[in-house]
């Protein structure tokens, strides 16, 4: 794995040496962050199930002001931990270690990202809850990404709206904003 562009460009990234931590691929991460373009610029941005802090990462490498990233997995965390050091970026990427629910409700309300991605595990069974309480967190013009198994609908919850799907291989990458109505 490796940083697509930006200031981090080409640096190689330490990879999970465990099964079970999917990382999202080169080509789907590209995909992605040509997609959001000038958005992440200046972003806030929440990294749910950060896995190696790729996504994470990238958003930086591509101008994001901040990232906070939440992962369940201690051997992860310790991963994230690492490829931020080897990119020197401790100070403006934070990785909280827990439940990802759990994370979510303790994050102070005030707090706006302008871009969450979720790549939960592709078995994952409260998708939707993760969903429904990162909406909560979306500034008004943000915008919720969600990797997800190409067979798999997505449950998405009523404040949100889909707006465009992707599709790459077995992955597939589901784009979503609040309603407004749900502002």
């Amino acid at each position: 794995m490796r940083i697509i562009a930006g200031s981090l460009k080409g640096r190689r990234l330490a990879t999970p040496t465990w099964e079970g931590l999917r990382p999202t691929s080169d080509k789907l991460r590209e995909t992605l962050f040509n997609i959001l373009g000038a958005r992440i610029e200046g972003a806030h941005v929440l990294d749910l199930f950060a896995g190696t802090g790729a996504v994470g990462l990238e958003a930086l490498s591509r101008g994001a002001a901040l990232v906070i990233g939440v992962e369940s997995d201690r051997r992860a965390v310790a991963l994230v931990a690492r490829n931020l050091a080897a990119c020197g970026r401790t100070a403006d990427y934070t990785i909280h270690s827990g439940d990802v629910l759990v994370v979510v409700a303790q994050l102070r309300p005030a707090r706006a990202f302008d871009v969450v991605f979720l790549d939960p595990p592709y078995a994952f069974s409260r998708t939707r809850d993760v969903l429904a309480a990162a909406a909560t967190h979306l500034s008004l013009e943000g915008m919720l990404v969600l990797e997800r198994a190409t067979r798999v609908e997505p449950d998405v919850p009523g404040a949100l709206a889909r707006v465009r799907d992707v599709r790459s291989g077995d992955s597939s990458l589901t784009l979503l904003v609040r309603k407004p109505e749900a502002l």
